[in-house]
């Protein structure tokens, strides 16, 4: 809730110009100079999102799994592997002649094989599961960036909110200094008594204290969203006005809400995942299957017995030369209950992404839903505010005739201004809660952001 002297503030700039340009000036009133490196609110979020920890490790895990596809993809490419072994006998050894003699025997060997997968179920399943698997990364990816911008939204009409108060607030110093001055003219001329000086004074000191409290509050928003910008500092850093604050007519909630389960971030993340998560039972379950090979060598060996004659190198690794080629296949009939469990870990994982995806849609209802009504509610408020406040300044202003020429005690003028500037304080927090929430609904129909 703003001071009172907030209030008066809004009050006083009010009356000093026409609606449209005060609201104008107090905007300009507060923003640093040079407002050529204002930050607009397309920009803040763009920079937001470009800088964000969270949208940087959700690009990292995208990267992760495209490299996942990569891999799934190399599963179906042959395996090439050459060997070279060389072992040394010392010692007794058994003869052609069957008999035993102290011989040395070298034995050095070579070989290249290769492997060619060619019914691979488990491999063709973790190909279609790594690729549903990227498509919830990227949801997620952009689930991070939708909400970076809402936190974005908010703090930036949260730096407007208090920027406009800021301005008022000096405005109503600059009009207290003017009232002090004038008191105390007429003070030194006989026509008032000192104490009307003294309260003069009083309030003066009380509106720039007011001041001192809407900078603080000012610099507090302007550092939440430069916080969300990462920026090191907020010297010079200063947002645009916003190019619309009509207060348009608030779709229903229902209608969002049915726009939303088709374009929302996180709703096509989580409906994805339980995709993802029955292809992974798909890969746990092709653990039963039976999986076929191709495979192909070349092999030779060059062998040496101390005490005869052994042919050359060459000679040896040219006559012992092989060749294989085969198929191999593989049945699985026992693996330690492995791919039953798998299967089992596999659905429980696809039961939790069900209950994941129920909870964000139940969530992002609520969300909406309340969005709605608070934005409803606030655009109500700020249209009869308008009205409202329209009353009580022509009130306002034949209590002011009235108190001038002495018709009016001071509690009556006070409590005709009073009653003005609570009616103005709803205006300006009705409408910045309308954006608001307008925005957020906007964002969740898929209008912002695209």
């Amino acid at each position: 809730m703003i001071a009172r002297k907030a209030i008066y503030a809004v009050l006083a700039a009010m009356l000093t110009v026409p609606p449209t340009l005060a609201a104008q000036d107090a905007i300009e009133t507060a923003l640093p100079v040079g407002t050529q490196g204002a930050w607009s609110l397309d920009s803040c979020i763009n920079y937001a999102i470009l800088h964000n920890l969270t949208v940087k490790e959700r690009e990292l895990s995208k990267t992760s799994g495209e490299l996942d596809i990569t891999e799934a993809k190399n599963a179906f490419l042959p395996t090439v592997s050459g060997s070279a072994s060389e072992s040394v006998n010392f010692g007794r050894g058994l003869t052609a002649e069957n008999t035993y003699a102290n011989r040395n025997t070298t034995n050095f060997s070579l070989g290249l094989n290769a492997q060619m997968p060619v019914f691979q179920m488990r491999s063709i399943k973790q190909l279609k599961y790594a690729r549903t698997n990227l498509t919830t990364l990227l949801y997620q990816v952009e689930a991070a960036k939708d909400n970076v911008t809402l936190n974005v939204i908010s703090a930036y009409l949260q730096v407007l909110y208090t920027n406009e108060l800021l301005a008022t607030a000096r405005t109503q110093v600059e009009l207290s200094s003017y009232e002090y001055n004038r008191q105390k003219a007429l003070a030194e001329a006989g026509k008032i008594a000192e104490i009307d000086v003294v309260e003069a004074q009083s309030q003066l000191e009380q509106d720039k204290l007011q001041v001192v409290t809407s900078t603080n509050d000012y610099t507090n928003a302007v550092l939440d969203l430069a916080q969300l910008l990462k920026l090191t500092s907020i010297d010079n850093f200063s947002v645009l006005p916003l190019d619309d604050t009509e207060i348009p007519i608030i779709p229903k909630a229902e209608t969002i809400y049915r726009e939303a389960m088709m374009n929302n971030n996180n709703v096509l993340a989580n409906r994805n995942s339980i995709k993802a998560a029955e292809d992974y039972i798909s890969v746990a379950k092709s653990g039963y299957l039976p999986t076929v090979s191709l495979m192909g060598g070349l092999n030779s060996s060059y062998y040496t017995v101390s005490g005869f004659d052994n042919s050359s190198f060459r000679t040896q690794l040219r006559e012992n030369f092989s060749k294989l080629i085969g198929l191999s296949r593989q049945v699985p009939i026992f693996d330690g209950f492995s791919p039953r469990n798998a299967v089992r870990k596999a659905k429980l994982q696809r039961l939790q992404a069900q209950l994941q995806l129920d909870q964000t849609e139940t969530e992002l209802y609520r969300t909406i839903q309340s969005a709605y009504y608070q934005a409803t509610g606030a655009r109500q408020t700020y249209l009869t505010a308008l009205e409202t406040e329209a009353a009580n300044r022509t009130a306002f202003e034949a209590m002011q005739e009235k108190y001038n020429i002495g018709r009016a005690n001071p509690q009556e003028f006070e409590q005709s201004k009073n009653t003005l500037l609570r009616t103005t304080l709803q205006r300006i927090q009705s409408h910045y809660e309308c954006l608001l929430r307008y925005r957020v609904l906007m964002f969740y129909r898929g209008n912002l952001r695209q």
